[in-house]
């Protein structure tokens, strides 16, 4: 497929807003800022051949791209305000990237952390490689400093890469999954350099659907077993037990005809693997499910549990691009290392209101949930979103987040932690805490998250370590920011 050659970035903003005033588009994953494909209802698991040529909302979405890739912005100096005891000032990974979607993963057993990033407008890996294009880079420090910018991969014919996911083995291997374009999608790919080079990338969707979307990557501790969570409309499930040299065939997990999107997920101290997804209506109105999708059998077979339910979300009003449902209810569960289970996930009990951040617990594998506890507690114009959380240690759990408590155009990320198991919190952390660097910034916190994936993990010597967008709108441009601490 063809990129489409549009000089004009006024015709280019035309386009756009023609197209996506007649076609769905879903938010944060793929390749146009946040949107995913909708699979028609006659097409959900048809037994079709591989979809050639560009439909309309292929086009619609390049061209979304396209005006991202036009849009360029110059980081300044970070104006600092007293970041919070223990934690570094925020900082922006690149000075001149339009950067968004962000990861980030610390080795279980060495001081390496990795961050990836979605760059926009930046230079190509290759004359026919990407753009947007997935970058890498590397820490020995444990995030203090970070060395050179890599590609993660110089795939060729490839128009667009996004959603990045990162993880690390316990021999210090690098796992990677990400989107090549929808068609065919996630991929997966690992590392064993430290980031520098990367093996030829695993498409895991195989045959018979037109597109995949949205990955989410879990690993055991060695890194033997891989699986990665992913939609096509349904959720789907692939599993490795040979490091990722191979993947058996997908498992599609939901009998319904919502819509589906994997937000976490993570392997437990006895293999069992979890995921965290929401799942809404196909038209994005009406209430959202939260589930925990749980194997026990090394994924083979999956159990569905519904967590909790929203009513709709609260409307995206930034740039006429930004799809009805950016703000969607999330989930992400955690575990610690004596098995608990923690889902963290935004929701609200009124249409369009803003959305509250809420846990559950379970000490039983996930048989059964603790009733909710309330943790956000300032839900602003639109609320709390975009919810990471990791467990660690024994009842130990952190949580990360974005709301916008301090103005419609003032978001900012935050950070809470229990070491009670959920019985209590610290008060809420403000991690965002730079009052300018960028045309997007102020005194209050930035003007919108840029993208809906969002990271926080913790390093072996217990310090989080979490990245975040931020951006003037949906379509941007902005940066990746970063920051470290207790």
């Amino acid at each position: 497929m063809n990129r489409r050659l549009i000089t004009s970035l006024i015709g280019l903003s035309i386009v756009v807003l023609l197209v996506v005033a007649i076609i769905a588009i879903r938010p944060g994953s793929g390749d146009s800022p946040g949107a995913a494909p909708r699979a028609a209802q006659g097409e959900r698991d048809a037994d079709e051949d591989e979809g050639e040529g560009e439909s309309a909302r292929e086009v619609a979405e390049e061209a979304a791209e396209e005006l991202r890739g036009e849009l360029s912005v110059v980081h300044a100096a970070a104006v600092q305000s007293a970041p919070a005891p223990g934690w570094q000032a925020e900082q922006v990974w690149s000075a001149s990237g339009n950067d968004w979607e962000p990861a980030i993963a610390a080795a279980p057993n060495s001081n390496w952390v990795y961050q990836a990033t979605t760059r926009y407008g930046g230079p190509k890996a290759c004359q026919q490689c990407s753009d947007p294009a997935i970058i890498v880079r590397a820490s020995s420090d444990g995030g203090t400093t970070w060395g050179a910018d890599h590609y993660i991969c110089a795939c060729r014919n490839v128009k667009a890469q996004n959603d990045p996911q990162l993880a690390v083995a316990t021999d210090g291997t690098v796992y990677a999954t990400w989107l090549n374009d929808y068609n065919p999608g996630v991929v997966f790919s690992k590392s064993s350099d430290h980031g520098v080079t990367w093996t030829t990338p695993i498409s895991v969707k195989g045959k018979g659907l037109s597109f995949s979307d949205k990955p989410i990557l879990a690993i055991s501790p060695s890194g033997q077993d891989v699986y990665i969570a992913w939609n096509a409309s349904d959720s789907y499930m692939s599993a490795s037990h040979n490091f990722g040299a191979s993947f058996a065939a997908r498992i599609k997990t939901n009998a319904d005809s919502r819509y589906w999107f994997a937000e976490s997920g993570v392997v437990a101290p006895n293999g069992y693997v979890y995921f965290g997804e929401s799942a809404e209506n196909q038209n994005a109105t009406g209430t959202v499910q939260l589930s925990v999708i749980r194997s026990t059998n090394g994924g083979s077979s999956w159990t569905t549990t519904l967590i909790d339910t929203s009513q709709q979300q609260p409307p995206c009003t930034a740039g006429s691009t930004c799809p009805p449902d950016f703000f969607g209810p999330q989930l992400g569960v955690g575990v610690d290392a004596a098995g608990t289970l923690m889902a963290a996930y935004t929701l609200n009990t009124t249409n369009a209101a803003p959305l509250d951040l809420f846990i559950r617990t379970s000490t039983n594998a996930g048989g059964s949930w603790s009733s909710r506890t309330e943790i956000g507690q300032a839900p602003g114009t639109v609320g709390a979103g975009f919810p990471a959380i990791e467990g660690v240690g024994a009842s130990d759990f952190r949580v990360a987040w974005q709301d916008d408590r301090n103005g419609a155009a003032s978001w900012d990320t935050w950070y809470t932690r229990t070491t009670n198991g959920g019985s209590s919190w610290s008060a809420a952390v403000r991690l965002s805490d730079a009052g300018g660097g960028a045309p997007y910034k102020n005194a209050n916190g930035y003007a919108f998250p840029y993208g809906d994936y969002f990271d926080l993990d913790v390093t072996q010597s217990g310090t989080n370590v979490v990245i975040w967008g931020e951006g003037t709108d949906y379509v941007g441009p902005g940066g990746s920011w970063f920051t470290r601490g207790l």
